[in-house]
């Protein structure tokens, strides 16, 4: 068997409207993916004019790029740091008090690569609250974040995150449970 690539197709995927996909092309490169730091409400007010459900209290810092903001659902006082790269051919949905480090991917899509003409294989991501995500780590397609859960620093996530679990690693497994005081 080879792969060829040039038989590629997205299958059933569609991205959106092609003229609200042309638009947020550009609000995303000039507002989002921007190193100016628009504010946390006009950035909030852009996504919710672009279809995303958006809690109170965003805080999204520069050089975010979202993908289709018209399948991204976000709770209240969430934080998306500086280069996080929400990759939603899926919908991504978030609960409250949601943190995505610096460099964070959540990405709902990749391809399979065991049929020749290497189509999508897209997976939804659904965060609950007071879900942690590290630095640069990566959430894989079809991923549960359950609540409270921590992917630390450069892991990968291909399975779902149990309640108050800390998971390490590449593939992540866990480590230990989290703890309050």
């Amino acid at each position: 068997m080879k792969i060829d690539l040039s038989k590629f197709t997205v299958g059933n995927y569609k991205a959106g409207p092609k003229w609200k996909v042309l638009i947020w092309y550009f609000v995303n490169y000039y507002i989002f993916y921007s190193n100016f730091p628009w504010p946390y409400r006009f950035k909030a007010w852009l996504l919710k004019l672009f279809g995303a459900k958006i809690g109170a209290g965003l805080v999204i810092k520069t050089k975010v790029r979202i993908k289709n903001p018209w399948r991204l659902t976000i709770g209240d006082n969430c934080w998306i740091g500086e280069d996080v790269w929400i990759d939603n051919l899926e919908d991504v949905t978030m609960g409250s008090n949601v943190c995505l480090s610096q460099g964070a991917l959540l990405l709902t899509g990749n391809h399979d690569y065991t049929v020749v003409d290497f189509p999508y294989r897209l997976g939804k991501i659904h965060i609950e609250d007071g879900v942690w995500i590290g630095a640069k780590a990566v959430v894989c397609p079809g991923v549960m974040c359950k609540a409270y859960a921590i992917l630390t620093v450069s892991s990968v996530a291909t399975k779902p995150l149990e309640e108050q679990g800390i998971y390490t690693g590449n593939p992540a497994v866990f480590v230990r449970t989290r703890k309050f005081t």
